[in-house]
């Protein structure tokens, strides 16, 4: 029998997004990274997309394509903001889709319930949705129908199942301890042999018999071998994870690790991983490398398989850790509870349920099949449909362009509330976290687009949650309940037209376009682009709202005050609407954190950008000025003026006409001292390295003299980037002299 391996990947990460701005806000927990998808890409997927193997010598032999080689699924948020955030790495990951599609008859990428919802806990409508806008943006992306779906913290039960088997799914992976009893496939053998972690043969799939008469494969992984990737510091050593999966082993050994295990919670892991992969796809011991889908094709059940249920993979009670205090959680907080799990997860039921109701009621005469048009919205999501091709088939016809607006609204008050579910909300220890906050913040966007499309007593909904929240206490001495969190943190993230305005006001000061008279500037975020307008009198405007995907715009006319000058948060801004409301004013300071940190980080990076070409442009002569040294000078007369330009001074060595400078050998003896220490030195890496990207792709034969020159200073600049734009075009780029040496490469 051979023996084949699959190291199954998680990818996953919570929606994020602001769900009025839909834009993820910077999370002061993921710094200096702006957020966690951030961080965790550039720790994580990006080098499981790139993942260096070395020779003795430390020198890269091969970058390869970790996703190529593992069973994967990326939930669709994740992959949502990584096509427009990081195509690079998204590209990686369809390419190693369709390249094992390719070598094994069946790709490595699952897909997964959409928000990473824990379906045992979701209504009959929400496990529905949930796994339809998961094909189809699986389909979209990926291009072809999805073999297996990755239940979200692998919570199951028959009534998921049967939705899985309903929309085409062959498989799903579950833990070992999900399986209660098995027995073999045969009409007259009805012996059920109790099964438990310990006995389970995890080498082989398992069938599902559902009572609708629809089957489902299983595959259950390795449970101890798993646990050693995440918790016993496996990947500290390539060998030996290779010999921790053994040489004497039948059929398939199956791995699930969650994604961020390799860099972020390892640094490296994901080479450690690419070792193992490299040996498995030599045939090292006997081994090869598979997929579930081919796996399964290749070996079809011959044992059927009871299920606990509900049960899941993270929670040795079942489903508890997403709706009550069991016990289980990330730990680290002695005498600390999670009894504010239940409360949280019973408003956002009620939230969801008058949502829902609103839908059906709201939507009958606006839609032509309510929950036809809901099931498909998923491919509005994911970017599959065209709008117009979506209103012919679901919109009733001759509805007016008010009426059309109110059916795209009631949608994305679904997909909101559908988020505020994602599991992460309930996962860790206490209710103050981002999650939760976050999930509570999309149920609010929810009610928010529900109260534009009409939705009824929404003040007396507004009690109820505020009267279940507060019997969510939090951990934290100071928070509250979890009403106290919803008035102090919740409500206010809310979005209005005067929030919007002091958002605007601020973006557009930050970067120097906020319009004078007559003239324009808009500010853009993708669920909301607000214009100015400059009045002929100073600090008046006209306001200009438009909503992504509803037609119709706001007008709104706005009085700015710019006092005290020199603290823009403290500015006021007046919004009154065209209608003759009253006017409604804020300050800029009044906006969440998050939002207020933003508008800095805007501020602050394009000020940056602004003194720095500046100082550039002022340092052009720097090279006539820079006297050679004599005698015994060691270093420039006037060191201390010449250190502070040490920015422009360094970049026009690196990247400006090498041949121009004067005194090169002491401006270099110079420069490598003015940096050491120097805070400025890593945008200015940064930079170089920017420039670096720039040259490969248009002069590539300038990159070894920027290279070469940058560390002739002493400038450490991260070569990462540019050695994958290398490996990815070595075939044209490895003919440019000495560039794949700099660039740490073996092979020259």
């Amino acid at each position: 029998m051979s023996k084949s391996l699959c190291i199954h990947g998680h990818f996953y990460q919570p929606p994020r997004e602001d769900p009025w701005l839909d834009v993820i806000l910077p999370e002061g927990s993921a710094a200096p990274y702006k957020h966690w998808n951030e961080r965790i890409c550039r720790e994580s997927y990006g080098p499981l997309a790139f993942a260096r193997r070395m020779d003795g010598q430390g020198r890269i032999t091969e970058i390869m394509n970790c996703y190529e080689w593992i069973n994967f699924n990326v939930g669709p948020t994740l992959l949502r903001w990584m096509e427009l955030t990081h195509p690079d790495v998204y590209a990686r990951i369809v390419e190693g889709d369709r390249k094992s599609a390719e070598r094994l008859g069946h790709g490595n990428a699952m897909a997964q319930v959409c928000h990473h919802i824990i379906l045992p806990l979701a209504s009959e409508l929400d496990k529905e949705l949930q796994v339809a806008w998961g094909k189809a943006d699986f389909e979209r992306r990926f291009g072809r129908p999805p073999e297996g779906m990755w239940l979200a913290e692998a919570a199951v039960d028959t009534a998921s199942l049967e939705v899985l088997a309903a929309y085409g799914i062959a498989y799903t992976v579950l833990a070992p301890r999900q399986a209660k009893a098995v027995r073999r496939l045969s009409t007259t053998e009805q012996q059920w042999t109790p099964a438990h972690e310990g006995s389970l043969d995890v080498t082989r799939p398992y069938l599902v018999r559902l009572p609708s008469g629809k089957t489902i494969s299983v595959f259950f992984y390795d449970g101890p071998l798993s646990q050693a990737v995440a918790f016993e510091r496996l990947l500290q050593n390539g060998e030996g994870f290779w010999q921790r999966i053994g040489g004497a082993h039948d059929g398939l050994r199956a791995l699930a690790t969650d994604g961020e295990t390799y860099g972020h919670h390892f640094t490296f892991g994901e080479m450690a991983l690419a070792y193992v992969l490299d040996q498995a796809r030599g045939g090292r011991d006997g081994w090869s490398i598979t997929n579930f889908g081919a796996y399964l094709a290749a070996n079809p059940p011959t044992l059927e398989v009871q299920l606990h249920e509900p049960s899941s993979w993270s929670c040795v009670h079942g489903v508890e850790r997403w709706r009550s205090d069991c016990g289980c959680s990330t730990g680290g907080h002695h005498g600390w509870n999670q009894q504010w799990r239940a409360p949280l997860r019973k408003s956002l039921d009620l939230i969801k349920a008058r949502v829902d109701k609103h839908y059906f009621s709201r939507g009958h005469g606006l839609f032509i099949d309510s929950r036809a048009a809901l099931v498909d919205y998923g491919r509005v999501y994911t970017g599959a449909a065209d709008l117009d091709a979506f209103e012919r088939q679901h919109f009733s016809p001759d509805l007016s362009s008010t009426e059309r607006a109110t059916g795209w609204k009631l949608l994305s008050m679904q997909q909101w509330a559908l988020a505020a579910f994602a599991s992460c909300a309930w996962f860790f220890d206490e209710l103050s976290r981002i999650e939760p906050v976050n999930a509570l913040s999309m149920a609010l966007r929810s009610l928010d687009i529900g109260r534009m499309s009409g939705m009824p007593d929404l003040e007396r909904l507004q009690d109820e949650i505020a009267a279940i929240l507060s019997r969510a206490v939090s951990n934290m001495p100071g928070v509250g309940t979890g009403a106290d969190l919803w008035r102090r943190e919740i409500l206010p993230r809310c979005e209005t037209p005067e929030s919007l305005a002091a958002q605007t006001v601020l973006d557009l000061w930050g970067t120097d376009r906020l319009p004078g008279d007559g003239l324009r500037n808009t500010a853009n975020w993708p669920g909301v682009a607000v214009t100015l307008t400059g009045k002929t009198f100073p600090g008046r405007f006209a306001m200009s709202v438009q909503w992504a995907r509803e037609s119709g715009r706001e007008e709104y006319d706005l009085v700015l005050h710019r006092e005290p000058a020199n603290d823009p948060m403290a500015w006021q801004v007046d919004v009154r609407g065209r209608n003759g409301a009253r006017a409604l004013e804020t300050k800029p300071g009044a906006l969440p954190w998050n939002k207020r940190q933003a508008l800095a980080i805007t501020w602050v990076e394009h000020a940056e950008r602004t003194a720095w070409l500046c100082a550039v442009n002022s340092c052009l002569p720097a090279a006539a000025m820079f006297m050679p040294w004599q005698e015994a000078q060691t270093t420039q007369n006037a060191g201390n003026a010449w250190a502070r330009l040490y920015s422009p001074l360094a970049w026009r060595y690196i990247v400006g006409d090498a041949a121009a400078l004067g005194a090169e050998e002491n401006l270099v003896a110079f420069l490598s001292q003015a940096g050491r220490n120097n805070p400025a030195v890593l945008l200015l890496a940064q930079r170089v390295q920017e420039r670096l990207l720039e040259l490969l792709a248009t002069s590539p034969s300038a990159a070894p003299g920027v290279i070469t020159r940058a560390a002739a200073i002493g400038l450490s600049v991260d070569l990462y980037p540019a050695q994958n734009v290398y490996w990815q075009r070595r075939a044209e780029l490895a003919v440019v002299q000495g560039l794949g040496k700099l660039l740490g490469f073996a092979d020259t």
